[in-house]
């Protein structure tokens, strides 16, 4: 016996394509060993169209459009609603992936997006930092009135398991600080200078490999890794915090003359994300700061990420993740949906 589910894809970009190469590569396995199956009911993206098919839109095909520049609309056999809301209503889907651009101050527009979905009945999943920092509390209640899943493991580390190793195998452990390197693109211009290039160098070239964006402050200002630190200390510590709580700053300051004076001294600059608990709540950080030798944070290089995490069982705890990409992002909704079909709660 196995147990079918309509998916519902809004956003299609690297991250939503990385997903449906991954559905289906995965998708005898799915059956076999989860009892699962699944059929893609709707698509929604920013500038090739949208797809509606209850029967079920053919997901090669999907990622053929794209490929050539195709609209979906051409796989759609009815008209898909022009408003987001409506149209999730109306999909008729049981999970909906929500991976539209994040917006650091708001959470917008995915906060809505995830909240009429788990209205409508729907597992909530999504790589979204936004909804997480500025809608956790609500999110997680309104999922548990309706008996369904709102996950967003991706939304730290890609598919790590940042949020479902608390979650899940760390029972009666209390988090008391945790200092990380959880920006990819920061770090890969550091890794870059360290190699002779100069920071305006460092970042024209992670953004001739799509790692930086054409307007990189996000990243180089110190926004994306707040907003990280902002997310794990909601939920991991249980202190709602937002971005601009967080004391900043990113990596525009530092030079070449910098790093390798830092080298010559054995040490290396990183952005470090830190948190900790205070008796007045929760201090947390971002900055640039030098990291020696021994510290497990130096050899973190290019997009690769890892955190530290202090509890007071087992005292400091690392997590990495080597060269991550969509791919592995894409696996973090994965463990999501099958986490959500399982245990809803």
């Amino acid at each position: 016996m196995h147990k079918e589910y309509k998916l519902f894809f809004m956003g299609f970009g690297n991250v939503g394509q990385a997903l449906a190469r991954l559905l289906l590569h995965k998708r005898t396995e799915l059956k076999e060993t989860f009892g699962i199956t699944w059929r893609a009911v709707a698509i929604s993206t920013g500038s090739h169209g949208a797809a509606l098919d209850p029967e079920g839109i053919d997901m090669e095909d999907a990622l053929l459009c794209l490929k050539e520049g195709k609209s979906l609309i051409e796989l759609s056999t009815m008209p898909a609603p022009d408003y987001p809301l409506d149209f999730i209503r109306q999909s008729g889907a049981d999970v909906l992936f929500e991976n539209t651009p994040v917006d650091y101050k708001t959470g917008q527009p995915a906060i809505d997006h995830l909240r009429v979905a788990l209205e409508s009945g729907m597992h909530a999943i999504t790589a979204n930092k936004g909804p997480v920092v500025h809608a956790f509390a609500p999110l997680r209640t309104l999922a548990q009135k309706v008996s369904r899943g709102f996950f967003f493991e991706s939304a730290v580390m890609d598919g790590a398991p940042v949020f479902g190793l608390w979650r899940e195998t760390l029972p009666g452990t209390n988090l008391l600080s945790f200092r990380g390197v959880l920006n990819s693109t920061t770090n890969l211009i550091l890794s870059q200078m360290e190699q002779g290039r100069t920071f305006d160098e460092a970042v024209r070239y992670a953004q001739s490999i799509g790692i930086a964006e054409t307007d990189p402050s996000g990243d180089v200002d110190g926004w994306d890794a707040a907003v990280k630190v902002a997310a794990l200390v909601t939920v991991l510590m249980g202190f709602p915090l937002k971005p601009d709580q967080v004391d900043r700053e990113g990596i525009g300051a530092i030079t070449r003359d910098d790093v390798a004076q830092a080298e010559g001294q054995g040490q290396r600059w990183k952005l470090l994300c830190q948190a900790k608990r205070t008796e007045d709540g929760v201090q947390a950080n971002v900055h640039p700061e030098l990291v020696d030798a021994g510290d497990p944070l130096y050899s973190v290089m290019g997009t690769s990420s890892a955190i530290t995490f202090e509890s007071d069982t087992l005292g400091l705890l690392t997590l990495r993740e080597n060269d991550p990409g969509p791919h592995t992002t894409a696996y973090g909704l994965l463990a999501d949906f099958l986490n959500a079909v399982r245990d809803p709660q």
